[in-house]
């Protein structure tokens, strides 16, 4: 087994704050800002049972729905759907009945994923300078040292033969270091843009037939990690792989999101094209392997093609926070490491001090960045260096003799806003700030928002200190600033002391819910430099599970190269790439030092990857990791099969190193899972493993296997959990097992197992499971009729005046349909169902429990539109309540532990309007492991008593609104407004 090596010191304290913190800590901003993957409502993913005729479903489905796209492939034979928009035939979204058809194999919703998330620490724009010229003919790229991806390219592997498709933004493929051009012959040779420019994943994609252009900068960064090409761009920047052909498949537009429909088509596109890898840095919390686009990810593992996908941004959310579609069964799910240097382009300006004249510093400009011809002496607030809330606190108020607007207020990082230190500079007069960081290298600081400032700039933690340090000496020390556009550029790699080679605090953490081993392996991703698109300068340094996961497709493609008889073998690849990895020393995220501790498999996986050990490794592994499960589920003995590839027979010796016990839960008591590094708590507690090997049959221990020359022996191993930890606290253990050969060969198998039940876990917080008022419609600027604000929490027996069907999008209603929803003083409103996952569910329902039912007049009808009438539904025994079903848009599968909420306009999943009356909706919330048919498994919650009634709209033509205007069709409906129950 390999030893940690990589021994830097762990991140300094309040170095990874909320906002400001280390190397991606605006990316565990943005994450804890965004929930799970939202389900689009009305939008389903069908897959076909095979010998169907699928022009019979469409038939089947035309009055209620239409097909969206088309998922007609080898692997995967289906199609995506959606519901008509109310303003069409039909608004009936009757789930239940499309899932009985015949036809349907399976049903999944659509779900939606953001453009990945990552933090810019700068971006080049710069033409060729001869001083950030770094060209070398031998590869010594940070990154690739530390993965030996520098050892394999000594030798001539350079993934030459091997076509990896990457699944993003698209690429600048007229970029110098990405070849200049598309097709046959060059680097990126395919590929296909599914969605064009204009797509959201709100609207419908358009692909564009042209080759994939990017215009986010996301795509161009992956591509030139994979496979930038050395010897043309200003930084010497190269690719992990540059022999290979690209496959660029294009899957977001200029902005927005991206739904799962597009990308299985993309992930099939991709294999029906003959990639050998397949890599893409999208996802979002899931933790389930169930879901349709980790269902199609993993088919197209088990036929022969590797995936790799992020294991996610989302560290902050501590465990089982598993990514989308890395939780897939045999996908290679990526975890960041922080690169060990901070490579950092400075524009170059000047200082004069006491003791020196016109001394040269670099300096990263942010936004504003008005720096031209600005020369004026700093001030500080605080001489302390160590200090995290600099200018976090407003300061004096500003007077004749302390006005800042003379000077540039120099501040350290920490643990408040940009915009809260710029504002409080601000008030004092200052318009220009220097922020020195407090963690190597430096970001692009976006004060933009605080109007005022003119100027933001960030220098590196030691010419901060050198500064402050004359400043504390009663030192004036006077700053020349430059134009960031026109001034020198220098390229600086800065040693990263202290998180370098560290799994990145960013990384999100397993396992999946099923206590799969995820993720398999980490990569550099902190701090990384690539190519980005020319509009937008050319190169930049960014930081991600984004950047992590294309290096280990680039690594997959050097193993192809070395050995191309497993060139179909996912299994094998990420056996050896796993057997071979570094475990590190875990990095708590704070001063404290853990020098003996390996970081946990649920946070790094098997280790750093080491691809010339795997490359060369002469035994090979049947699994690449094993879990044994939680205590309910406690696995008694797993096996794993060693074979023995050299030409000579040996030993094998087992041993065992345990890596850190960490806790789900802070307390004894708490239901949500704890934060990293905030309130994560780890432990130093091993499981006692045992192995039964054919030499214990022969006399031997059970520590030693001998396996002649190409022979096979099977290794037993059980593992008894640590001891002394608090089950209700879920403790994940973890650890290696350390193969150690006579031959020198040295190979771990990492394990995890779960002590406690994850079935007895609270999924469904109570508390905050709720329904809300959300008030529809907006009054035009005449109108006298004014829409209430939000309902943040209904009281018992609120009233819901609800609309036939809610358009798609409140903000495209006309005035005439706004006017309408707000006839007779009336404003009508939606049921919003707020539900708060604390753990990942497998099913959540929402039924419809009637308390009291209104009196159907006589003149009057249920609920319905100008062209179908709508019966009422029947009740139903679910688990123990007498209910009218689920109501439209439920139930859910496979949710993750994240808040999410839907509106609800009065319909029933089968297609059915519940009629005006009393009710109360109960939340079923499935536990893990849970059985489907027991009311004990599940989580209930029921909400207070609501009334509902439907908007009373004129019989007839049309009305018209107050505007004058005609009333649209589908806002009729015809109920009465007397007061019921």
């Amino acid at each position: 087994m390999h030893l940690p090596t990589l021994l830097a010191a762990p991140l300094l304290a309040g170095a990874v704050s909320a906002a400001v913190g280390g190397p991606g800590s605006q990316i565990e901003q943005q994450a804890r800002a965004a929930a799970a993957a939202p389900i689009v409502p009305g939008n389903y993913i069908v897959e076909f049972e095979d010998g169907h005729d699928t022009q019979d479903f469409y038939n089947t489905i035309a009055a209620n729905a239409s097909r969206k796209m088309d998922l007609n492939f080898r692997l995967f034979r289906g199609a995506s759907i959606q519901f008509h928009a109310p303003n069409e035939t039909s608004a009936t979204d009757a789930t239940a009945q499309l899932a009985a058809l015949p036809a349907v194999k399976q049903l999944w919703p659509v779900r939606q994923y953001r453009i990945p998330e990552h933090t810019r620490h700068w971006v080049a724009n710069v033409s060729d300078d001869p001083e950030t010229v770094k060209r070398a003919t031998a590869d010594t790229f940070s990154t690739h040292v530390m993965t030996q991806i520098d050892q394999l390219r000594a030798k001539g592997i350079t993934g030459k033969g091997v076509r990896v498709a990457v699944v993003d933004t698209g690429v600048d493929y007229l970029h110098p270091a990405l070849g200049g051009c598309f097709g046959p012959g060059c680097l990126v040779s395919f590929g296909y843009d599914l969605v064009g420019d204009a797509y959201t994943g709100n609207n419908k994609p358009a692909p564009s037939g042209n080759p994939p252009m990017d215009c986010n900068g996301h795509g161009t960064h992956v591509s030139g990690i994979l496979a930038a090409q050395q010897g043309s761009n200003t930084f010497g920047v190269t690719g992990a792989a540059p022999g290979v052909e690209i496959g660029m498949f294009r899957v977001f537009g200029c902005e927005g999101n991206v739904n799962d429909d597009v990308l299985i088509a993309a992930f099939n596109r991709a294999y029906e094209a003959g990639a050998d890898v397949i890599t893409s840095s999208v996802g979002g919390p899931s933790g389930w392997s169930d879901e349709a686009w980790a269902v199609a990810t993993a088919r197209i593992v088990a036929n022969g093609v590797p995936c790799t996908l992020s294991a996610g941004n989302e560290g902050s959310s501590g465990q089982f926070y598993a990514s989308a579609a890395a939780d897939g069964e045999g996908v290679v799910s990526v975890a960041s490491v922080d690169n060990t240097l901070s490579p950092t382009l400075f524009s170059k300006a000047t200082f004069v001090d006491t003791a020196k004249a016109n001394t040269s510093f670099g300096y990263t400009a942010g936004s504003p960045a008005n720096w031209s011809s600005v020369t004026l002496p700093l001030w500080a607030a605080t001489y302390n260096t160590n200090t995290q809330t600099d200018l976090c606190d407003p300061l004096p108020a500003k007077n004749a003799t302390n006005d800042l607007s003379g000077y540039i207020v120099l501040v350290r990082r920490g643990t408040c806003l940009f915009t809260i230190k710029a504002q409080n500079a601000l008030a004092r007069g200052a318009k220009y700030i220097i922020v020195y960081n407090n963690v190597p290298g430096t970001l692009q600081v976006d004060v933009s928002a605080v109007p005022g400032v003119k100027g933001m700039a960030m220098v590196t933690a030691d010419q901060g200190a050198a500064w402050i340090a004359a400043l504390a000496r009663n030192e004036t020390v006077t700053v020349a600033m430059t134009d960031p556009v026109t001034a020198p550029k220098v390229l600086s790699n800065v040693n990263n002391t202290q998180t370098g080679g560290f799994v990145s605090s960013y990384s999100s953490w397993g396992p999946t819910f099923d206590v799969d081993v995820k993720p398999q392996f980490s990569a550099p991703g902190g701090q990384i430099l690539s190519t980005f698109p020319r509009a937008q300068g050319s190169y930049a340094v960014l930081s991600g599970t984004s950047m992590a996961c294309p290096l280990v497709a680039g690594v997959y493609a050097l193993l192809i190269e070395a050995r191309p008889d497993l060139r179909t073998n996912p299994a094998a690849l990420g056996s050896l790439l796993s057997s071979t990895a570094q475990p590190n020393l875990y990095n708590d995220g704070t001063s404290r030092r853990h020098p003996n501790l390996l970081a946990p498999v649920s946070q790094q996986g098997a280790g750093l990857v080491q691809v010339y050990d795997a490359a060369y490794a002469t035994t090979l592994l049947s699994e690449s990791s094993l879990s044994f499960n939680d205590s309910d589920h406690h696995v008694a003995v797993r096996n794993f099969t060693i074979t023995n590839h050299g030409r000579t027979s040996v030993v094998y010796t087992l041993s065992h190193v345990g890596a850190a016990t960490a806790y789900t839960f802070l307390g004894d008591t708490d239901i949500q899972p704890a934060q990293y590094p905030l309130t994560l708590e780890v432990v130093d507690a091993a499981a006692t493993l045992n192995y039964t090997t054919s030499d214990k049959a022969n006399g031997g221990d059970g520590t030693t296997v001998t396996i002649p020359a190409g022979q096979r022996r099977v290794v037993s191993v059980s593992a008894a959990p640590p001891t002394g930890l608090d089950a209700t606290r879920l403790p994940v253990y973890s650890g290696y097992i350390a193969i150690n050969g006579s031959d020198g060969s040295a190979l771990s198998l990492p394990y995890l197992g779960v002590v406690g039940s994850l079935r007895s876990l609270t999924v469904l917080d109570a508390v905050q499971t709720y329904l809300s008022k959300v008030y529809i419609g907006r009054s035009s600027p005449n109108s006298s009729v004014p829409v209430p604000p939000p309902t943040l929490r209904i009281a018992p027996n609120t009233l819901f005046v609800l609309p036939l069907r809610l358009p798609p999008g409140q903000q495209n209603l006309t005035d005439a349909q706004q006017e309408a929803l707000l006839l007779a003083n009336h404003t009508t409103s939606l049921v919003q169902a707020n539900l708060n996952l604390v753990m990942g569910s497998p099913l959540i329902r929402a039924d419809l429990v009637p308390i009291k039912l209104c009196p159907t007049p006589a003149s009057s009808t249920a609920p319905s539109s100008t062209t179908t009438t709508v019966p009422t539904p029947t009740l139903h025994d679910v688990l123990g309540y007498k209910t009218f079903g689920s109501i439209e848009g439920f139930p859910v599968q496979y949710m993750s532990r994240d808040t999410f909420n839907a509106t609800w306009d009065g319909g029933m999943a089968d297609g059915t309007y519940a009629p005006p009356g009393l009710y109360k909706i109960v939340f079923h919330a499935l536990h893990i492991f849970g059985d489907l048919t027991k009311p004990s498994d599940y989580d209930i919650v029921e909400t207070d008593p609501f009334r509902i009634r439907y908007l009373e709209v004129p019989t007839g033509s049309s009305p018209a609104s107050p505007t004058g205007k005609a009333v649209p069709k589908m806002m009729m409906r015809r109920q009465p407004l007397a007061e019921c129950p």
